[in-house]
């Protein structure tokens, strides 16, 4: 992107119609996200009726955590247009945590104190790493958070095409229906971001969804009948299920607060590069400092409300992209929106109907645009034959456990639970090579 295709700098105020629709996209691209981690973790450890409160509190925390790191709040906050959510890297540890609980016979009660017990107390590892980070330039290069980012955008590519394509196992899984409906959210979402005139690029997303969702709507795959069973309001509690600790469940938890913080850094350094701010000075590390020290003061209040640990999302990269629109003050929109879905139940339920062929259409191209920010930074890199070597392995690391998951299978729990994800197995590779190997390979 040139400077003239960014229509609001970061600390421009877009006028209200501008904002709160590029807002609203910024919401779409990421309500399935937030919630998703919170449906999985309730249907694995059979949560039930506690389901619907959790997927609330992570809606209200998510936008607490975005307003924090828009505003900022002296050394807390990145002050960019980084959208906060329920993290999916904590998926597997989480689970193994909420299986210790319930392998001593406890209820959703206890294993939701164990699960908020462990993810509080980590938080705080998130929160003292974050201090040190501007010391680790020698170790956190663009070599490594353009490799991160490039691989966080591949590995969801994959979801956005499942996505289009009808779904996780989906029983229609490819049809032409399908295609045809996420296909065509996808078309117009080219089609308008190619338009001179800034209301309907800014707003190709949504048009986008929009049009698809009332196409969809009309082929029968809308269905509003649990609207009914939601309740009106939902109250956020500190520590509704009270407060546990386990030393075996807690150390998973604590590593990944560790990988997390270098890909909320790699995130991070996508949304300045997006907003035409510096990624090479003593400005942009303070903003990553700000803006992971963000993230872990987040996960603290997402335990103590109820819901999983927080992160930066790489999809909203892709709205800003696309939108044209870095402003941070679009972030408020965001916040309070998520907010009021989070208070009232009923009006997630709406966004949560969105099928997933038109969900998955435009997923597929702001994913798609999150690697091509990686690539982006990769390509500020000098490629000589260590960096390839070091991009090659980490690559070939990071998306092979994805590729072909069982390849851990025989390993113990705590390391599938650590090496498991592509993004922590390319980003501990990279971050592994670029420290061991020398400067100049001859």
């Amino acid at each position: 992107m040139t400077n003239s295709e960014i229509i609001y700098g970061i600390d421009d105020r877009p006028p209200a119609p501008v904002a709160g629709l590029t807002a609203l996209q910024h919401v779409l691209a990421s309500f399935v996200g937030i919630i998703t981690p919170t449906l999985i973790i309730g249907g694995v450890l059979g949560l039930g009726s506690e389901v619907p409160y959790l997927i609330s509190m992570a809606l209200i925390v998510s936008g607490v955590g975005t307003f924090i790191q828009a505003r900022r709040f002296g050394p807390v906050g990145s002050g960019l247009m980084a959208l906060q959510g329920t993290s999916f890297a904590f998926l597997s540890s989480i689970l193994a945590a909420g299986f210790i609980a319930k392998g001593k016979g406890g209820g959703p009660d206890e294993i939701l104190s164990l699960i908020f017990g462990v993810c509080f107390l980590g938080a705080f590892i998130e929160i003292f790493l974050s201090q040190f980070l501007h010391k680790l330039k020698v170790f956190v290069t663009p070599l490594v958070t353009g490799i991160v980012i490039t691989t966080i955008g591949l590995y969801l590519i994959k979801v956005g095409m499942t996505d289009l394509a009808g779904g996780f196992k989906a029983p229609d899984l490819g049809s032409l229906e399908n295609l045809a409906l996420g296909g065509s959210v996808l078309l117009i979402i080219i089609i308008l971001n190619q338009s001179s005139k800034p209301i309907l690029r800014s707003g190709a997303i949504f048009y986008g969804l929009i049009i698809g969702f009332i196409a969809a709507w009309f082929m029968g795959k809308v269905d509003f009948s649990m609207l009914a069973d939601m309740d009106l309001v939902a109250i956020p509690t500190p520590f509704k299920y009270g407060f546990s600790f386990d030393v075996e469940a807690f150390i998973p938890v604590a590593f990944i607060y560790l990988i997390t913080a270098i890909e909320s850094s790699g995130d991070l350094t996508a949304t300045s590069m997006l907003s035409k701010l510096s990624i090479d000075d003593d400005s942009y590390r303070q903003r990553i400092k700000r803006g992971v020290l963000g993230d872990g003061v987040n996960s603290l209040i997402a335990a103590t409300f109820n819901t999983f640990p927080n992160t930066t999302f790489s999809q909203n990269n892709g709205v800003i992209q696309l939108t044209g629109v870095a402003s941070r003050y679009v972030a408020y929109w965001v916040a309070g929106i998520l907010v009021v879905l989070g208070l009232f139940p009923i009006i997630g339920g709406v966004f949560q109907q969105l099928p997933k062929p038109v969900l998955g259409g435009a997923t597929l191209v702001m994913f798609g645009t999150v690697a091509a920010a990686g690539v982006r930074i990769l390509a500020t890199v000098e490629m000589d034959r260590r960096t390839m070597l070091i991009m090659a392995l980490s690559f070939g690391m990071g998306l092979g456990v994805a590729a072909v998951p069982d390849v851990l299978q025989e390993m113990p729990k705590l390391i599938q639970t650590i090496f498991g994800s592509a993004v922590t197995m390319g980003g501990l590779t990279a971050l592994i090579l670029n420290s061991l190997l020398p400067k100049e390979m001859k």
